[in-house]
């Protein structure tokens, strides 16, 4: 019995401490990061988006990235392979 008391009584904080920051969240949306005519709902919706195609252009760089490592270690062992086989002679 005082187990649940103790559990509504968490849930009753967990509640109030998401809601409060959740109000400033939104006030600093509302004062910052919206655009003229923008409410904070669209502007949330428009950073998330942003952020998206962010990480996504980021992942598509890390890979071109590593596509280029991947040819230059290539073409180190083929210049040490015909420096080997040159040498060799």
């Amino acid at each position: 019995m005082a187990k649940s008391k103790l559990v509504k009584a968490n849930e009753k904080i967990e509640e109030g401490a998401v809601g409060g920051f959740n109000k400033i969240a939104d006030k600093f949306v509302d004062n910052f990061l919206t655009k003229e005519g923008e409410s904070v709902e669209e502007a949330k919706a428009r950073l998330a988006a942003e952020q998206k195609e962010r990480e996504e252009k980021g992942v598509a760089q890390r890979q071109e990235c590593e596509k280029k490592q991947q040819m230059v270690m290539e073409t180190k062992k083929l210049i040490e392979k015909f420096s080997w086989n040159v040498r060799g002679r």
